[in-house]
């Protein structure tokens, strides 16, 4: 598994990241936490240290099954988790409702210190290394939110910053409040957007990149076949990526890339993972799994080397076969 530094930090964490949303259940149709827990031990296993949470991803089910799979493995991951929903007190501005409750988006003081507290509880740590605003949060300036993260840094709870689902002004405001060691935002072959607004500033100002849904919410790994449906609060279930035609869209992409994952003994997933790492900018490449086989899958991408021709001929087939998704 090949490593990356996140920014200025002098963390190294594994190039290939598990991402634990869907772990958390909400929004992805429920959630077998003892086969999640086997899927974060199968991920470290491989090599993978990287593990990304949230509070957010089930109301602190997805941190708490992190932790009791982490247990007596600490020094083998590097955890990264995040602040700024909060159903806790309704300071900030309404966001969406989880449960029955109301989450705001809130990055103040009071809020991020109790935040980070029952991050490390649930987590059964005594840091986080790597601490990001999950969502900004226009009612606090960005430099008083800095400020308390630098402070716990400073006293040792979190080891890094990082800033997630920013805008372009949002992030040179976070860059001239202190070090920011990273960001994290969704991007695939299907969601390129940042490389044109961020991801020229972040490798100008050497500041690590972790893309989530980096296959576009399992689209891209060409597995999910036309019977396939999705049920419960399944985000996918009206989400019109996953129509009849953009599955067929993913399948001829499969069928255009099939050489180039013949000559690496690899399946599609992991030549996207390995494409989406070959990017300009991006530093991580964070991936859901919930299965041991899953993670397996994903952890063997972080091996995968592109050639410069297998590159353009992805890219090539990209365009040619993924337009109009959301359509």
């Amino acid at each position: 598994m090949n490593s990356r530094q996140i920014g200025k930090s002098g963390i190294s964490a594994s190039a290939v990241g598990l991402g634990t949303w869907a772990i958390g259940g909400w929004m992805w149709g429920g959630t077998d936490e003892h086969e999640s827990v086997r899927a974060i031990e199968a991920s470290i296993d491989a090599g993978l240290s990287l593990i990304d949470t949230a509070p957010a991803y089930g109301l602190g089910r997805s941190e708490a099954i992190v932790g009791a799979a982490i247990k007596g493995k600490r020094d083998k991951v590097v955890i990264a988790t995040k602040c700024g929903l909060n159903w806790h007190s309704g300071k900030g501005g309404y966001f969406f409702d989880q449960d029955g409750k109301p989450v705001h988006r809130y990055l103040g003081a009071d809020g991020i210190a109790y935040e980070v507290e029952q991050s490390l509880r649930r987590l059964g740590t005594d840091h986080i290394d790597l601490y990001i605003t999950h969502w900004q949060d226009p009612t606090t300036p960005i430099a008083e939110t800095v400020a308390v993260l630098e402070k716990l840094k400073a006293a040792g709870k979190i080891r890094a910053i990082g800033a997630s689902n920013v805008s372009a002004d949002d992030l040179g405001h976070y860059i001239d409040a202190g070090q920011l060691d990273a960001t994290q935002e969704r991007y695939s072959m299907i969601d390129r957007e940042i490389e044109g607004s961020l991801l020229p500033v972040t490798r100008r100002h050497d500041i690590a990149t972790l893309s989530y849904s980096s296959l576009a919410l399992g689209l891209l790994t060409g597995m999910i076949d036309p019977e396939r449906t999705f049920g419960g609060d399944d985000q996918r279930k009206d989400n019109p990526r996953f129509s009849m035609a953009n599955r067929q869209k993913v399948a001829r992409l499969k069928q255009a890339i099939a050489p180039i994952a013949e000559r690496h003994q690899a399946s599609m997933a992991q030549i996207v993972i390995a494409w989406t790492l070959a990017q300009p900018g991006i530093t991580f490449a964070l991936c859901g799994a919930r299965t041991p086989e899953q993670a397996l899958d994903n952890a063997r991408a972080g091996a995968i080397t592109l050639e410069a021709s297998e590159r353009a001929a992805i890219d090539a087939a990209a365009a040619a076969h993924l337009t109009a998704m959301d359509a």
